[in-house]
């Protein structure tokens, strides 16, 4: 952890005024805030705060505009990118405590929630409407930090990411201006997008405190099956062909065989050791039996075997939690290291050629590279084990990322699917936007944060 500074008694005593035991400088919460899930080494924050309102925010926002102290928005810290460290000090933000469902519109199919909220805590409040709110990365994240990483998940190959399913945002900006980008009709073309602009903006551009959300209906039926193949080429073929099919799957997951094995230890499950993919059809009773028996057929045609069924609720469950823990799974496959955690998409029609690639790659990796995704759109991820004490592990693992990224961009993908820029894609970035696009993100940055007092140093350099 970064050492205590001397941090400006004016601001601390502004703050306590403001918040009263709800901002503390102890080094066990400020360490907890330093870190998140990601490689990156700890940058704690000077004071951590701990808002109940978007008024608190604000307030919070103001002082720390007057006395030039870098502001972080927190959420429960699952980032992958190190998007809550602390790198030039500063008050961190913790917004877990606005955790409160503002209205649930059953009828316009939205709800209304603080950014602190979870999504199992949404889904928790909702049940009983018939309704659900359907991103789900891996992490129980809060839907404010959702929103701001542009994130995705399980059934983004049905449901959309979060810049699908976010109608509408309440942000408090650099200057404490409160702002509304939009109100809740399910389209509209009054003026600037200034929603899609703060999805993914990472806390540099405003701090998210409100998010209005599509919901949708609970479907009928709901049916999920786990498929070995005996290759990932099997994998990825069926998928490519299940979307090409027009297939309505509800999610479609892969895991390599490491990663698989890992899921078994973690777990205590019981699945083939081969690579695998988890599917979930959601419809009538009828059409669920209909999609799955067609998805059997082409599995079976690439070399699927073992299909698992689990139609009861628990098992469901059981089956995607699994798949939910299989980054911390992986973790114990080398046990005391950190993951840098890739996160390419590419279109569906290049994924088996990546994938392929990507694999023979991996072999030269000095340790075991296992790989999961959510294939419906594209997207994989691969676990590149580092031990933090040995920075030449890191250098290792940054080469193979740079490859990898390389790579999809050559096949017109993305270096990122889901997790978002942070620290670590700034010179992906650039690679697949160029320095013109850069250069205009960087204006925007200054447009709204002009001191770069909002998460400096994520995303795109100001310097």
């Amino acid at each position: 952890m970064n050492k205590p500074r001397e941090f400006d008694q004016t601001v601390l005593a502004e703050l306590q005024a403001l918040l009263g035991d709800r901002v503390t400088t102890s080094s066990g919460i400020r360490e907890h805030h330093g870190k998140d899930e990601s490689y990156f080494p700890y940058a704690a924050p000077d004071a951590v705060v701990f808002p109940h309102s978007t008024e608190e925010v604000r307030d919070i926002v103001n002082i720390c505009r007057r006395h030039r102290v870098p502001m972080i928005p927190y959420g429960v810290g699952t980032s992958l990118e190190g998007h809550v460290l602390a790198v030039n000090g500063g008050v961190t933000l913790d917004l877990s405590q606005m955790n409160q469902v503002i209205a649930v519109h059953e009828a316009d199919l939205d709800a209304v929630v603080q950014a602190g909220v979870t999504r199992k805590q949404l889904n928790e409040y909702i049940k009983h409407t018939g309704l659900f709110f359907p991103v789900d990365p891996g992490a129980d994240a809060t839907v404010g930090g959702m929103a701001a990483t542009r994130a995705s998940g399980t059934n983004a190959v049905r449901y959309g990411t979060m810049r699908e399913n976010v109608i509408s945002l309440k942000v408090v900006l650099a200057d404490g201006r409160i702002i509304q980008t939009s109100r809740r009709p399910k389209k509209s073309a009054a003026g600037y997008d200034l929603t899609r602009l703060f999805v993914g903006s990472e806390g540099t551009l405003g701090i998210i405190t409100e998010v209005t959300v599509r919901l949708y209906p609970v479907q009928e039926a709901m049916s999920a099956a786990v498929c070995a193949f005996d290759s990932i080429d099997g994998c990825t073929n069926t998928v490519i062909q299940t979307i090409q099919a027009g297939i309505p799957i509800a999610r479609c997951d892969i895991v390599c065989d490491k990663t698989i094995a890992a899921i078994n230890g973690y777990k205590k499950t019981d699945y083939r050791v081969a690579p695998t993919v988890f599917f979930e059809f959601h419809g009538s009773a009828a059409s669920v039996v209909e999609q799955a028996e067609a998805v059997q057929a082409i599995a079976k045609e690439n070399g699927g075997m073992d299909f698992q069924w689990a139609t009861r609720p628990e098992d469901r469950n059981r089956l995607w939690d699994a798949r939910h823990d299989a980054y911390f799974a992986c973790l114990q496959l080398r046990p005391g290291s950190r993951a840098v955690s890739t996160d390419v998409c590419v279109p569906i029609s290049r994924l088996a050629e990546c994938v392929r690639e990507t694999m023979a790659d991996a072999k030269t990796y000095f340790a075991p590279v296992p790989l999961l995704g959510h294939i419906g759109d594209g997207n994989f991820h691969l676990m590149l084990f580092v031990d933090p004490q040995k920075p030449e592990e890191t250098d290792i693992a940054k080469q193979f990322n740079r490859r990898l990224v390389q790579r999809a961009l050559a096949m017109e993908g993305t270096c990122t699917g889901e997790h978002g820029v942070g620290l670590g894609k700034q010179e992906s970035l650039r690679a697949e936007l160029g320095d013109d696009v850069i250069a205009v993100m960087r204006d925007i940055k200054r447009v709204f944060d002009p001191d770069n007092l909002l998460n400096p140093g994520k995303v795109v350099p100001m310097s």
